[in-house]
């Protein structure tokens, strides 16, 4: 379904889930590098995505792929939501030269970012049949 849009509109819906992603990280994680490295590190996953995609054995379209990385980008940032304050706290202690032993990470963060990346590839592999 999704697939069928024109490719126009599928890099649209790339670049807004990139856009949000970016902005949030942004937001949660202050510091110049981030603004610079979080768009990079997700300009190189869409373009791996889409190399994988080409090299694998149904050889899934360049089209699936963008569906998939749009809906993984937006899953990413809706289940990183809940560690925002947590993510802040950190990124701020880094800043001012604070070093832990060990970061904890609670458990239901973790399920909360990993259960919403597979329910969006999940919506996104039924939506671009």
């Amino acid at each position: 379904m999704l697939v069928s849009l024109p490719l126009g509109w599928l890099l649209l819906m790339a670049a807004t889930a990139t856009f949000v992603f970016c902005f949030a990280m942004a937001k949660w994680i202050p510091g110049r590098k981030g603004k610079i490295v979080f768009p990079v590190i997700s300009l190189a996953c869409c373009l791996g995505m889409v190399l994988v995609g080409q090299l694998q054995y149904q050889h899934w379209t360049p089209r699936h792929m963008l569906v998939l990385y749009s809906f993984a980008w937006f899953g990413i940032t809706i289940g990183l939501f809940p560690s925002r304050k947590l993510m802040y706290r950190y990124a701020e202690e880094i800043g001012r030269g604070v070093k832990r032993e060990k970061y904890a990470y609670p458990a239901r963060y973790q399920v909360s970012a990993v259960l919403s990346v597979v329910v969006m590839c999940f919506l996104a592999y039924a939506l671009s049949q």
